[in-house]
């Protein structure tokens, strides 16, 4: 078992075992209960009831976080010619396709990867390298488009992707502690919908199992799976 802090302990004693929570409520705590002296990352983890290792229950899509992540998201676009003109204009960081050499000597200094359809056959010879690391452009995310001002847009104001792992889970930041409680539930209620609208044909019983939340230090706060759609 991982060795837990004093911090961690104290703020895991003030917890009720096996009590599950009303999402704002839950989301309250979290944010009572941050100790780290940086301003940490609140996670939403649904735990749902599919099989991963069957293709028609795999559970991904993306969600524009209304709220933001609260953090600044470094955006790469791997185009040429008007898209990369585009990108430029949109706020894009680094655009360019004298990246995809710099990527395979090993540079990685970004958050999110956007290409055009026809620079895929290069950007295909780096999923080793992006690949591991979540970073590799894919239509169902939309970032392989050819409207690369859209997506660096809907990346530099919160657009995330979620997908489930092979526990059935699905993990995924929310915010900051430091938000406004009110964001908090925005960004949540948004996470959720997307979660219940990408319910694969293939799911059969309890889709939902569980719902936690946490703080990147602090411990996990179950909510009640039967009221996470009523935040508000």
């Amino acid at each position: 078992m991982a060795h837990r802090g004093k911090k961690y302990r104290g703020a895991a004693a003030t917890l009720e075992p096996g009590s599950r929570l009303e999402p704002r409520e839950a989301l309250e705590k979290v944010r009572e209960l941050a100790f780290a002296g940086f301003d940490e990352t609140v996670d939403a983890v649904f735990r749902l009831g599919v099989d991963p290792r069957k293709a028609d229950q795999v559970v991904r899509g993306t969600v524009v976080l209304p709220a933001g992540t609260g953090r600044d998201v470094r955006v790469l676009v791997l185009a040429q010619g008007e898209p990369a003109r585009q990108a430029e204009e949109a706020g894009a960081d680094y655009v360019g396709t004298e990246y995809l050499e710099k990527i395979g000597a090993g540079w990685l200094e970004f958050d999110v990867a956007i290409a055009t359809p026809d620079l895929m056959k290069d950007v295909g010879k780096l999923g080793r390298v992006l690949g591991p690391r979540g970073l590799m452009p894919t239509p169902k995310a939309g970032t392989v488009t050819l409207e690369v001002g859209r997506a660096v847009r809907e990346a530099k104001a919160g657009k995330i992707e979620f997908r489930v792992d092979r526990t059935g889970n699905v993990h995924a930041p929310i915010g900051k502690v430091s938000f406004e409680i009110e964001r908090l539930i925005e960004n949540f209620d948004a996470l959720a919908d997307a979660i219940l609208r990408n319910k694969p044909p293939g799911a059969k019983g309890t889709y939902v199992k569980g719902v936690t939340v946490s703080s990147s230090m602090g411990p996990g706060i179950a909510i009640d799976a039967n009221l996470f759609r009523r935040a508000r």
